[in-house]
């Protein structure tokens, strides 16, 4: 498969992107009013951003403390190797853990970083014991709680 390259972005579709990144809900209309196009040059500038990839997808960003869930932790993943089929069973593995929000593979110390957020700090040992520790592959777990999340944000546009 090859990738595709970039397409290239000129600063209408940056204005847009930024528009869409505040309120991914607007309106053509209104994110055509904003960005300073019509309305229908600004769709067909989305659409294509689309079908580009550029734009992946829209989702709504969730308050996690309203949905009753105000604990979260970030745990640093050792792996007992870096064999590409450890690897592979572990990110199968952990895609199955509904508490898990994010997994990144990373450099530096540990092999994975992972987001689960739960309804409380007394939770995150049930999904340690019965959850995290039986991961296949994994040789240390470094459990890290927030005190405060200070902001959250989609993708950030920016050149």
């Amino acid at each position: 498969m090859s990738q595709q390259s970039p397409t290239p972005l000129d600063p209408f579709d940056h204005k847009i992107l930024l528009e869409l990144e505040r309120d991914g809900a607007l309106t053509s209309a209104a994110l055509a009013e904003r960005v300073g196009l019509s309305p229908s040059a600004c769709h067909r500038r989305v659409r294509a951003m689309e079908a580009a990839g550029v734009i992946e997808g829209y989702a709504a960003i969730l308050s996690e403390k309203a949905l009753g869930r105000g604990a979260t932790v970030f745990v640093a993943v050792t792996l007992e190797n870096q064999r590409s089929e450890t690897m592979e069973k572990f990110e199968r593995a952990v895609a199955l853990c509904r508490e898990v929000q994010d997994c990144h593979l990373m450099t530096g110390e540990s092999d994975y970083l992972l987001r689960i957020v739960l309804a409380d700090d007394d939770g995150y040992e049930r999904v340690h014991r019965e959850t995290l520790s039986k991961l296949p592959g994994v040789r240390r777990l470094v459990s890290n709680f927030t005190i405060r999340t200070v902001f959250r944000r989609a993708a950030s546009v920016g050149h």
